[in-house]
């Protein structure tokens, strides 16, 4: 049925005319002229010198925080200029620019905030995706002060190669590793695809060199498997496609029937808030998994949704010193709620929550914008949230393929 306005919305046709309306062009005096210019110039001059200080006044009607304030940077201008005028040697003002740029956001004293030229800031980037360039498949944690391979990825060049879990590697193309920590290795280990990078690694005290070939690796935030009646869920980081691979995984458990579930977090740095959300919400219905504060106010809330399919299922948590932030985050609900028990050892401690902003040529801001607290409220900023059941793995248990943490969480299951 078409529609039919009101007759009080209904366009009314214009009467016919017997001649054509003639329109004159009204010309603006010399006068109003000048004065038509000055004002364009003025708000022209205003909104570019301004344009900071309105868009701190306009941004949080859209929900964006911008400053309206500047620094006077004069002093860096003065260091700038007699360093040009003096130093010997070549200087790249781009570099100087990014070193200017950090040593500014690290003044702010925060562990978390941490300014990113292009390079480093698609490094975080590729590597909260799992999208390795130029990386040979191998997962490092650091034990003992010493770099030890917690898994080889499988059908990677490293498992190709013949690396495996317990390796200690103590050097790369010829240089020592032995007492750097894990991003120096990785820096090391990194580079172009198709390059060779020799590692070599301690394997019961035996030295073994293996040269391999870099490639691109993209791993998967979340495997599983099922051993018996035991659903075990690895999840290595949370991206924008965890929820959704842990919800497969969890829909997998329940076709086989399974009596209990691992969920193995040990040496996962987080990741996405909300890939957090999702994956307790497979155990909580419609209940707090989180709340984040600012200055001590409660700015946001997140609830898990109304479908979890894993909820009554006995359920342990695997975690340790590399289980961090939205790892925490999920440790520290299902444990709040009583729904899981936590084996391993003591949670690394992250309980802050970063933002990315972009910033001029390619570069981000990581900044801390709030502290996060478990349901029950709790804030495990630098503390770390403790096991209920505490178990450590050595460097000789990996090199033994054995792991303790793992055989504990399989023991509580009682299955």
């Amino acid at each position: 049925m078409a529609y039919m306005p009101p007759e009080s919305e209904q366009k009314q046709p214009t009467p016919p005319t017997d001649k054509p309306r003639h329109h004159r062009k009204k010309n603006l005096s010399p006068s109003m002229r000048f004065l038509v210019f000055v004002i364009v110039a003025g708000l022209g001059y205003i909104a570019g010198t301004f344009n900071v200080q309105i868009a701190s006044v306009i941004a949080p009607v859209f929900g964006v925080k911008v400053y309206g304030g500047t620094l006077d940077l004069s002093s860096v201008q003065a260091t700038y200029q007699a360093l040009k005028a003096n130093f010997d040697g070549k200087l790249d003002d781009q570099k100087l620019i990014d070193g200017a740029n950090d040593g500014l956001v690290k003044a702010a004293g925060d562990t978390y905030t941490i300014y990113m030229n292009k390079q480093q800031a698609d490094a975080f980037n590729n590597d909260l995706s799992g999208t390795i360039g130029g990386g040979i498949g191998v997962e490092i944690t650091e034990t003992d002060n010493k770099v030890t391979v917690s898994s080889v990825l499988p059908g990677d060049p490293a498992e190709q190669a013949g690396m495996k879990a317990g390796d200690v590697i103590t050097g790369v193309n010829g240089t020592s590793m032995v007492g750097q920590n894990t991003d120096a290795v990785v820096a090391k280990i990194r580079g172009d695809i198709g390059t060779t990078v020799k590692v070599t690694v301690d394997r019961g005290g035996q030295s073994l060199d293996f040269n391999i070939t870099r490639q691109n690796i993209t791993a998967p935030s979340v495997t599983s498997k099922v051993e018996g009646n035991i659903g075990i869920l690895t999840i290595s980081r949370f991206d924008e496609n965890t929820g959704d691979e842990a919800r497969t995984a969890a829909q997998s458990f329940k076709k086989a029937n399974v009596k209990g579930v691992i969920v193995d977090l040990r040496d996962n740095g987080g990741g996405y808030l909300t890939a957090a959300q999702d994956v307790a919400g497979l155990w909580l219905n419609n209940k707090l998994v989180v709340s984040e504060r600012t200055n001590g106010v409660v700015v946001d809330q997140l609830n898990s949704t109304d479908n979890a399919l894993l909820t009554g299922i006995p359920t342990v948590v695997l975690v340790n010193g590399g289980t961090a932030s939205a790892s925490e985050i999920v440790s520290g609900a299902l444990q709040d709620y009583d729904v899981a028990k936590l084996v391993g050892e003591k949670t690394f401690g992250k309980g802050s929550v970063q933002k990315l902003l972009d910033l001029p040529r390619g570069a981000q801001l990581k900044v801390t914008v709030a502290r996060w607290y478990t349901p029950k409220g709790k804030n495990i900023n630098q503390q770390g949230i403790t096991p209920d059941k505490v178990v450590s793995i050595s460097k000789d248990d990996l090199a033994a393929g054995r792991d303790p943490q793992l055989d504990a969480a399989k023991a509580l299951l009682g299955l």
